[in-house]
């Protein structure tokens, strides 16, 4: 009979609001660290990293460990960690949760990044509209500093690293590794790709460690109870640890839950969140934010993992499903978010910043009822120019559109067919065009304004 699963990294989530550091001690706080600092040497950390099989939980899923051993080691000059809480894409909110529950884990897991590759310096990097998480971490911050957890000489061992809060320029595209280092340097937030790794030459040419908050959260329990340990909270013989999985939509119970990495998709909308409302059933999901494609109901026994999800064709990404039910337009969903992305993106390269909005203009055609059958190839090619661009944004921002035409293209067709919405979607007029006589449905016939709409 195998073990129920207890929490980790939200064993101390509760109503009452954040953990407090007496409180987070009192659960076994900050002894990760104290054992390393007085018993492990930067060497050891790492090999116990890259043997707990620790993948970054951010989006990209890259070997935490695999990376911080590409940070020189006794090379002069600062190095920098850099936790990275933007979490700017649409439907995800698991950072949020976790800083807001135990602030001290958080910071915890940092400083053990921070002996593992010996940096010194840390900036916090969180979304603007996180203005309460950003205050609270200032807060607890400034707390374990007194304490002795921060700043010079920690906990006698020697080892400084102190931590500052760094609020976001609050744009999505910041929370890319390399356009994250140009934001912060005042420079314009464009990505960097061909020149040497982050963890050689990153902010201000210094070596430099990016990892998302939940992965940094991770440590402690690492280093106090083993790799082995975080490898056997897994659910598949691939994963480890467990993972933070935020559910939103027309679900029962929304909300972020914990679970073992590799938990069915089924458990989790069905169990943890409950399940549809009454009267709704499922259609499909986007398994992982605004940039993974979406996952028909035929998948929904599938592993929530890297692998498991890769071998299906689909991306984990940062576990944060967002549910459809079958009244929901999955065309006007997808153009939604085509919008968000070529809103978003930072306008460096042509087929991101010229072919998004294209994309928009195709799917907003085919939504309010001028589709036409030569428009679905159209979006097909459209798509694999994205991965001409210069970064992966643009890459991510088509996979709705991919997995809209991979598995509903018959929604597309219908919406051809009928010359209109079949969920009686209202689509706003292209921008710069307005009508006088109010709201419209677009169609196939022009008004007295000189647009297609249908009053």
């Amino acid at each position: 009979m195998s073990t129920p699963f207890s929490p980790v990294l939200l064993r101390n989530r509760r109503d009452s609001g954040p953990l407090c550091l007496e409180d987070y001690c009192s659960t076994g706080g900050y002894e990760a660290l104290k054992a390393t600092l007085n018993k492990r040497s930067p060497g050891d950390v790492l090999e116990m990293v890259v043997e707990a099989n620790l993948r970054g939980r951010g989006g990209a899923g890259f070997p935490a460990g695999r990376k911080w051993q590409s940070v020189p080691k006794g090379r002069g000059g600062p190095k920098y960690i850099l936790p990275n809480t933007d979490e700017m894409e649409p439907g995800t909110f698991k950072d949020r949760i976790l800083v807001g529950a135990d602030p001290h884990l958080v910071i915890e897991g940092v400083v053990l990044c921070a002996y593992a590759v010996q940096a010194n310096h840390g900036l916090f990097f969180i979304r603007p509209s996180y203005e309460m998480d950003a205050e609270l971490m200032e807060k607890e911050v400034g707390i374990a500093r007194q304490a002795g957890y921060l700043g010079k000489n920690i906990l006698g061992s020697g080892f400084d690293f102190d931590l500052v809060v760094h609020r976001s320029a609050g744009r999505y595209i910041c929370g890319e590794a390399s356009a994250q280092i140009n934001a912060i340097a005042g420079n314009r937030p464009n990505p960097q790709k061909g020149g040497p790794r982050m963890a050689v030459q990153g902010l201000w040419g210094r070596p430099t460690v990016v990892n998302n908050v939940e992965t940094l959260a991770c440590l402690p329990g690492i280093l106090q109870n083993g790799a082995r340990w975080f490898k056997d909270l897994a659910l598949t013989p691939t994963g480890s640890g467990s993972k933070l999985y935020c559910v939103s939509g027309p679900v029962v119970r929304p909300g972020c839950f914990e679970l073992p990495m590799g938990a069915p998709l089924r458990d989790i909308v069905f169990g943890q969140a409950g399940g549809m409302l009454p009267g709704r059933s499922f259609k499909a999901c986007l398994p992982g934010g605004a940039s993974t494609a979406f996952l028909p109901a035929r998948h929904l026994d599938v592993a929530m993992d890297f692998d498991a999800l890769a071998a299906i064709g689909h991306r984990l990404g940062t576990g944060s499903i967002i549910v459809f039910d079958e009244d929901i337009c999955l065309v006007g969903a997808t153009l939604n978010m085509i919008n968000f992305f070529a809103r978003e993106s930072c306008g460096w390269c042509t087929p991101c910043r010229e072919g998004l909005p294209y994309i928009g203009e195709i799917l907003r055609q085919i939504e309010s009822g001028q589709g036409r059958e030569e428009y679905i190839p159209l979006l097909r090619r459209m798509a694999r120019n994205m991965d001409y661009a210069y970064c992966s944004f643009a890459q991510g921002a088509v996979a709705p559109l991919l997995g809209l035409l991979d598995s509903f293209e018959d929604e597309l067709r219908e919406h051809i067919a009928r010359r209109s919405c079949p969920f009686g979607a209202v689509v706003p007029a292209p921008p710069g065009k307005t009508c006088a006589t109010g709201p419209v449905t677009f169609g196939p016939t022009p008004c007295r304004e000189g647009l297609s709409c249908r009053i």
